[in-house]
C-alpha cells in the first residue's frame, strides 16, 4: 500500500470513522436518512427560488386557505401567528435560559442558547441570501418587510418549540408524548397562519420547516454527544 493510501486509511480509521459511528449511534439511522431527505428537498426548492421559478402549487394552496377567512378566523390566526413573533420567541427563549441556568443545566443552557442564536442567523441569512419578496394576493391584515425564503416564523418554531419539547420530556419523561403533541400543534399552527395570513408562500414555510429540523436536530445531537462523554 502506497505511504499516502496508508495514512488516509489511518485518518479514517482513528478520526473520521468514530465520528460517524457516533453520529449514527446518537440520531439513528432513520433520523440520518430522513436529514438527508430534507437536504435534497431543501436544494430542489433553494434552486428553483435562486431562478427565480414559480410553483404553481403555492397560488393554488393559498387561494385555497382563503376562502375560508372570517373575522373569527383573522383573529384566531393572529393570535397564533404572535406565538412566532420575535418578540414573543425572545421572551420565551430568556425565560427558558433562566431556568435552565437557575437549575444548574448549564449543559443544556448553552446548548438551547446556541440553538435559538443560531436559528436566527439561519432565519436572516437566509432570507437576504435568497432575497425573495413577499408575495400579496389580497389586502393583508399585517404587514412584513423583510424577505419571504425560507419563513422565518416557521423556522423559529421548530428551533424553539421542538428543542422545548425535548428537554421537558428528558426532564419529565412520563410527560414526552404530551410535550410533543403541544410542540407539534403549536409549530404546525404557526405554519399555518402564516399561509392564512397571506404572508408567506406554501414553500416558504416547507424550507423554514426544513432548515428549522435540521439545526434543532444538530443541537439535540451535540447536546447528547456531550452527555455521552
Amino acid at each position: 500500500m502506497q505511504p499516502w493510501l496508508r495514512k488516509l486509511a489511518n485518518f479514517w480509521l482513528h478520526k473520521v470513522n468514530p465520528q460517524v459511528v457516533s453520529l449514527i449511534a446518537t440520531i439513528g439511522t432513520l433520523g440520518l436518512l430522513l436529514c438527508l431527505a430534507i437536504i435534497y428537498v431543501l436544494a430542489q426548492l433553494s434552486e428553483e427560488v435562486l431562478e427565480q421559478e414559480a410553483f404553481g402549487f403555492d397560488q393554488t394552496i393559498l387561494i385555497g386557505i382563503h376562502q375560508f377567512a372570517n373575522p373569527t378566523l383573522n383573529t384566531i390566526m393572529l393570535n397564533v401567528t404572535r406565538l412566532g413573533n420575535p418578540s414573543t420567541v425572545v421572551f420565551i427563549t430568556l425565560v427558558a435560559l433562566g431556568i435552565l441556568w437557575g437549575r444548574n443545566y448549564h449543559q443544556e443552557a448553552k446548548i438551547f442558547l446556541l440553538n435559538c442564536l443560531g436559528g436566527a442567523i439561519l432565519s436572516y441569512g437566509l432570507k437576504l441570501a435568497f432575497s425573495k419578496p413577499r408575495l400579496q394576493l389580497w389586502k393583508l391584515l399585517i404587514s412584513e418587510k423583510s424577505y419571504s425564503y425560507p419563513s422565518g416564523h416557521a423556522l423559529g418554531s421548530i428551533v424553539l418549540y421542538g428543542l422545548l419539547a425535548y428537554l421537558l420530556g428528558n426532564h419529565y419523561p412520563k410527560y414526552t408524548k404530551v410535550f410533543y403533541s403541544i410542540a407539534a400543534i403549536l409549530i404546525t399552527s404557526i405554519g399555518l397562519s402564516r399561509l392564512y395570513l397571506g404572508v408567506h408562500w406554501p414553500t416558504d414555510v416547507i424550507a423554514g420547516y426544513g432548515v428549522g429540523f435540521l439545526w434543532v436536530t444538530f443541537c439535540i445531537t451535540m447536546l447528547k454527544l456531550q452527555k455521552a462523554k
